[in-house]
């Protein structure tokens, strides 16, 4: 395996002091700044009614220091007025002003309070929102998947996953980027942002709790070190992690990934095959894609297939998983199917096609 050099682990040593974050989606996608200047707007706008009232009536208004209110009184009135200060240097003086006060004045006041008042308790019970929230997202939050890395492969990891009728609330991402965050609870999915080496960042992922974990970190040094924390707060999850270099493929299993991914000669492999065959390419990438096409599928065997053989089937079976065992379909230890096995199938990929996620952890020998 690769290492880092001095100053990389320098630089990772000062990432793990970056404090960690939870995020859920949000509903209101409306800016907080947009939400405050419409409110400011409102105020101002029921200041300026209310001087301009003042103003339309200011024979019925008497000014201590000249007698007299012109339009720059009836702003300093209204402002008073509304902000409830009241110094009573200028007061209504007539039936009418007075009327106006009581029916008018007084509602745009206690709408001007609203206004200023609501807005700032909304800031005030933001963080005890927030904080409900985050409670009750953790104490209904269980066997749900984690994915570490929220960059191309873990995007398209969740699709997948997600394509296969899994929800959107059972997907937490990790990320230390807080936009990649921020793009992941957009899409509707909950996202912590922090180094995902540190166990407390996995924590607040409840990864403990966590039937899957997908790790898709860009330095294969990351993934390995993900993969052991991840492995040391959840012993029964099933870990899938991908690497870039496929020396390091078996260090990850030896750390506790139950499958490992090489992305770099996948794609070499892919390419490769293209070249020889691009038919044959192209079909391994309609298999890729989930959804449409040729899909890929993993599925329990049905009573009606018990005591047939793979061939038999109306699907184009693969492999059978047998216990922890994976056999390809013309294996002789196959024999028939049984009730317990499950099937590696290629379907044709259809709107109503989903199969319920494994939740076995499932180790090849």
């Amino acid at each position: 395996m690769k290492l880092p050099g001095h100053d990389a682990i320098a630089r990772q040593a000062d990432e793990h002091l970056v404090t960690h974050k939870v995020k859920l989606p949000r509903k209101v996608v409306e800016h907080p700044f947009r939400q405050v200047a419409k409110r400011v707007l409102m105020a101002l706008l029921v200041l300026a009614a209310t001087a301009l009232i003042v103003y339309a009536d200011h024979d019925g208004y008497n000014d201590n220091s000249d007698g007299s209110v012109d339009f720059l009184d009836a702003w300093y009135y209204a402002t008073v007025t509304l902000s409830t200060t009241g110094y009573g240097d200028i007061t209504p003086v007539s039936d009418g002003a007075r009327l106006t006060n009581i029916f008018v004045i007084t509602p745009l006041r206690v709408l001007f309070l609203i206004i200023l008042v609501g807005t700032t308790l909304e800031v005030l019970t933001e963080r005890t929102r927030e904080e409900w929230r985050l409670n009750r997202w953790r104490s209904t939050l269980r066997d749900h998947t984690v994915v570490v890395g929220f960059g191309t492969k873990g995007r398209s990891a969740i699709q997948t996953v997600c394509a296969t009728g899994l929800k959107k609330e059972q997907v937490v991402v990790v990320d230390p980027s807080g936009k990649a965050v921020e793009a992941a609870t957009a899409e509707g999915y909950a996202g912590v942002i922090g180094d995902a080496t540190r166990s407390e960042v996995l924590k607040r992922a409840e990864v403990h709790r966590a039937r899957k974990i997908i790790i898709a970190t860009q330095r294969d040094d990351t993934a390995v070190l993900v993969t052991l924390t991840a492995r040391q707060l959840n012993k029964a999850a099933k870990i899938v992690a991908a690497v870039r270099e496929e020396e390091n493929a078996p260090l990850l299993k030896q750390s506790g990934a139950d499958a490992v991914i090489t992305s770099a000669s996948a794609a070499g492999r892919l390419l490769g095959l293209s070249v020889l065959s691009p038919a044959a390419g192209m079909v391994m990438e309609d298999l890729i894609q989930q959804g449409s096409g040729l899909d890929i599928i993993e599925r329990p065997v049905i009573k009606a297939e018990v005591g047939r053989k793979p061939r038999e089937t109306d699907d184009l079976v693969v492999s059978v998983l047998r216990g922890h065992r994976v056999l390809g379909y013309d294996d002789p230890a196959v024999g028939t199917l049984e009730l317990t096995d499950r099937l590696i199938t290629i379907v044709r990929a259809t709107p109503g096609t989903q199969v319920a996620p494994d939740a076995r952890p499932l180790r090849q020998d």
